[in-house]
This record gives C-alpha cells, sequence and structure tokens, in this order.
C-alpha cells in the first residue's frame, strides 16, 4: 500500500478495517483532488475553474434509504418511523466489512475534518471522510471545517465516513431496501453511505448524527437547520425554513456577515455553524438573481449535474436535462462577507421562519409567542406551487417538523422545547414570514415583492416594529404589525388584500385544519400551553 499526503502520526487504517488498499490519499490540497478527478475521466473544468461532476444514478438524497442501528445506545432515544428507519447491529458490521473488502486494490482518499465551528470544545465533532472518489473528498473538504496542518499532525476523529459510491447492497442479504443506502451507527460512530454519489448524503449524514449528539450529550446547544448573519451591532439574526422560502437568498445581506447558509447550533451564549462551506441550488442561477453565489462558482467550487453549452466550457444553469437539482459545493470564503471562523457570541435577537405560502393566507410578517414560535418550529411549515398537471397548478401543503425532519433522529418535541427554553431565557423575537401569495392563492393573487419582504425583514433587525401597533388574526393567532416602512399597509393584513374576505375566511378555515390535523402526531409530546396556541376556526 502507497501512501501520500498528510497522513496523522496516529492514523491505522486496519482499525476500521481497511486492508490491502491500493494508494492512499491523505488531506490532499482542492488542486490535487481536481488533478484526481480529471485525470480519472470524473469530471471537467468550467470557465471559471469550478469542477464539474456527474454523481450518477442519483441526484438527491434518498430518504427511504436512510437507517440508524438500533442498538442499546439508540432503543429508547431515536424517533422510530418512516424518517428514522431501524438496522440490525449485526448487518451494518457485515455491511462495513463487504464495503472495506470492496475498495481492497483501489485508491483511497482521506480528508480528517471537523464538524461545528463552536469556542467550546465540548459541541466539537472530529471526523476521518474515507471515500472512494477524489470529487466526494473535495466535497467534504469544501463542506466540513478545515483543520490546519499542525492539528492534523495528530488529529484523533471519533466518528468515521466511510463513502463508497461504487459499492451496492444485496437487499435480500444485507438488509437494505435497495442497493443504495445511508446507515448511521451511534454506537461505533460510524456512517456509512453505499451504492450513491449524491454528496448531500455526506451532508446530511453528518448534519443527522450531530442533530442525536448534541442534545443527548450536552445540556444547552440547540442543532438547527437554518442560515445565520450578524449585523453591525453584534446582533445574530436566524433564519429557518423549507427549500424555496428564501432561507438563503434573505440571509444574504450585504450590509450583515454571513455565518452560514444551512447548518447551525445555538450553544451557551454562541451561534455556530456546523460547516465550513456553502451547498447551493443553481438551477436558473444567473448573477442578478444569486450574485453572491454566482461568484462563488470558482475554482475550488464543485457543480453538481450541470451541462455546458455546445461547444463550450460555460455552463448552462437553465439545463434541466439530469436533474432539477442541481447544486454547487464551494468553501464560505468563496463569500466575501463571511465569517471566519464561523460563529457569533451572543445569542439570537431575530428569528424568522420563512414560509411560502402559496394559498395566500398567511400574513407577510408577523410577531409569534414562545408558544407559538414552539407550535409553528414543530409544524415547519410551507405550501408549494405543485407541478403542472392537464395545465392547472395548485398548491400544495408541507409540513417538516423543526424545518428538517428528514435529519431529527430525536421526536420534533425534543427539539422545540429546547428552542422554548432558550427563547423564555434570551428573549429572541420570532417572526412568521410569508415569502409567497397575497390576494388570493396561486393564480389568482401575485407573489409578495422580494423588495417588500427585505423592508420586513430590515424593520425587525432595526427595531423599528417595536414601536408600531399590531392586531391578532382571527384564526391563526399571530401577531399582524399595522404599519411597516417601505411597505405598503394594505399589504400586511392578508384579508384585506382579497376581493372576496369570505372566500379568505373559508381558505383560512381549511389551512388551520390542516395545521391542526398535522399537529395531531405531536400532542402527547408538547405541553397544554403550545397545544392551546394552534389555529382556531372562525
Amino acid at each position: 500500500m502507497q501512501e501520500f499526503g498528510l497522513k496523522p502520526s496516529t492514523a491505522n487504517l486496519e482499525e476500521i478495517g481497511l486492508k490491502n488498499i491500493k494508494s492512499v490519499y491523505w488531506n490532499l490540497s482542492p488542486e490535487e483532488l481536481i488533478e484526481h478527478a480529471i485525470k480519472k475521466g470524473m469530471g471537467q473544468l468550467s470557465d471559471t475553474g469550478a469542477l464539474l461532476i456527474n454523481t450518477g444514478e442519483f441526484t438527491g438524497r434518498s430518504p427511504e434509504d436512510r437507517f440508524i442501528v438500533k442498538d442499546s445506545e439508540t432503543v429508547n432515544k431515536v424517533n422510530w418511523g418512516k424518517v428514522n428507519i431501524p438496522f440490525e447491529s449485526r448487518k451494518f458490521d457485515a455491511l462495513w466489512r463487504k464495503a472495506c473488502n470492496y475498495l481492497k486494490k483501489k485508491d483511497v482518499y482521506i480528508r480528517d475534518a471537523a464538524a461545528n465551528a463552536s469556542a467550546n470544545p465540548e459541541y466539537r465533532l472530529r471526523l476521518r471522510v474515507v471515500t472512494e472518489f477524489p470529487w466526494s473528498n473535495q466535497f467534504a473538504s469544501n463542506m466540513l471545517l478545515r483543520p490546519s496542518i499542525d492539528a492534523l499532525e495528530d488529529f484523533d476523529p471519533r466518528w468515521t465516513v466511510l463513502c463508497v459510491p461504487g459499492f451496492h447492497a444485496d437487499p435480500a442479504l444485507d438488509g437494505t431496501r435497495q442497493h443504495n443506502f445511508a446507515i448511521i451507527n451511534v454506537k461505533k460512530r460510524r456512517l456509512l453511505i453505499g451504492g450513491t454519489g449524491y454528496t448531500g448524503e455526506i451532508k446530511k449524514g453528518v448534519f443527522s448524527v450531530i442533530n442525536f449528539v448534541l442534545p443527548t450529550r450536552t445540556k444547552d446547544a440547540l442543532p438547527m437547520h437554518c442560515s445565520a448573519n450578524l449585523g453591525k451591532e453584534g446582533d445574530i439574526a436566524l433564519f429557518f425554513g423549507l427549500s424555496g422560502t428564501g432561507k438563503t437568498t434573505l440571509s444574504a445581506d450585504p450590509h450583515r456577515m454571513l455565518i452560514g447558509d444551512d447548518e447551525h447550533a445555538w450553544g451557551a451564549g454562541e451561534v455556530f455553524n456546523f460547516e465550513g462551506g456553502c451547498y447551493a441550488k443553481t438551477i436558473d442561477l444567473t448573477p442578478e438573481k444569486e450574485p453572491d453565489i454566482f461568484k462563488a462558482i470558482r475554482h475550488g467550487a464543485i457543480l453538481e449535474n450541470v451541462s455546458f453549452y455546445p461547444g463550450t466550457r460555460n455552463v448552462d444553469y437553465s439545463d434541466r436535462s439530469i436533474t432539477e437539482n442541481t447544486r454547487v459545493s464551494y468553501p464560505i470564503n468563496h463569500i466575501d462577507n463571511a465569517l471566519s471562523p464561523s460563529r457569533a457570541d451572543g445569542d439570537p435577537q431575530n428569528i424568522f421562519f420563512l414560509t411560502c405560502d402559496a394559498y395566500g393566507i398567511l400574513p407577510p410578517i408577523s410577531k409569534l409567542s414562545p408558544e407559538q414560535a414552539m407550535y409553528y418550529f414543530i409544524s415547519g411549515y410551507t405550501a408549494r406551487v405543485a407541478g403542472t398537471e392537464v395545465g392547472v397548478k395548485e398548491p400544495k401543503s408541507t409540513f417538516s417538523a423543526c424545518f428538517g425532519a428528514p435529519f431529527l433522529p430525536l421526536h420534533p418535541a425534543r427539539y422545540a422545547d429546547l428552542l422554548g427554553k432558550k427563547l423564555r431565557k434570551s428573549k429572541a423575537t420570532v417572526w412568521l414570514i410569508n415569502t409567497g401569495w397575497s390576494g388570493g392563492p396561486y393564480g389568482v393573487g401575485s407573489r409578495i415583492k422580494l423588495s417588500y419582504t427585505r423592508a420586513m425583514i430590515t424593520a425587525a433587525l432595526g427595531g423599528d416594529l417595536a414601536k408600531v401597533d399590531f392586531e391578532k388574526h382571527d384564526i391563526f393567532g399571530v401577531e399582524i404589525p399595522k404599519s411597516c416602512p417601505n411597505v405598503p399597509a394594505e399589504l400586511l393584513n392578508p384579508r384585506n388584500t382579497w376581493k372576496n374576505t369570505s372566500e379568505y375566511d373559508a381558505k383560512a378555515n381549511a389551512l388551520a385544519l390542516e395545521f391542526l390535523h398535522n399537529f395531531e402526531k405531536y400532542a402527547d409530546q408538547v405541553s397544554p400551553e403550545v397545544l392551546a396556541v394552534g389555529p382556531k376556526k372562525s
């Protein structure tokens, strides 16, 4: 076995089952990994220097193939079900051995990295990422925290990630649903990914690990699927939201420093990023829509499943021939106003729950009590515009607990309870922001202008909304400001924007029923005070 690169002095691959490897490449630079990918015919360079790769059969995560080993460590802690599917310990061990045997006589790439940019060592997670492909290793370099050369000399990992896209499981023998899989073993501190080249499985696998480890092994760290930024006065803001609600766009503010765009924790007097990079969608990307992301796509970035314009090395971001879920990963220092390290002292002062309500029911901005914040946090609501069917597009409600249900090993109420405690202690203000429709549902009303949404968030951050009067929504109970700088007053109460207010009331009642029905599965795990603040039919 030949070994190259920066190998830690105590590293021993046989301890994790890797033997007879052809060549091991330790902690290569992005430039070296790009060279390996191109030489192996796995990538091409764009005109900006970014590496274009194709993730193969899978261009997105496969939630039905995500498992957690059920053993004495997890049996009474994990919220088992469709999201957290149990896996047998002995079958995991057998599958790990098969994956290691598959790598015999092959090149292997190893990345020593960390997650959690906290000032508190208790929160940090040290990882050793072993990959079959060089670009998978570069993705880990982009997305995780990169230790200094001195720290690598005696790096001691606590978790091992093994990513082997070329290895396919045998469902009949191995206990998987199909040939691809992502399996977390908490007791052995291992994450095994196989049969899929989609890099997001690495990112979200590590995030799931953190979502188990932080709440169960620390007292006061809340993991969050959100973006975060920092104002000039040191005020921290958090932005929660599902895909399409504007989380990345609204947290990217030229007047504020970016802490991170996706995964954070709220610890004891600090907010910190789990990652060292960003993973953004690129479909229909333009420099006008997302200037920061567009500028970040340069040497060191990885573009996934995109195509060139014919005969050029210029990327066609409108091309959907491979997937709608085209992506780019890049280190956070590709963003001009990113914080380094990616953390800030203090508690958040403002928290924004973003929803793209295509029904046009929710106010464009409203204020929540701590109990309401817990209710809407657990609900994780948005309403997307569905795909076209016989020329008709209709909204469709989506509820994803804590705005990240697929990555939550514990019961959502566990995270919501921790959020509630932090809100009461910090006195942070929570705002519900509707980035969707007003004046009617999709097809009748119109999308709330981005300039208005930005003005409302700016007013909330600047304290301007502390000076105005509020009114309570009859059905959802949230507090609606009666005025907001640079926003038409008639836009603020959604009922007033509908031509037919009776139709609004009927649609609002229907949406309230959806909320109540969705919340039934959490009713036995939350306090009566949280249950009491749910929507009320008028």
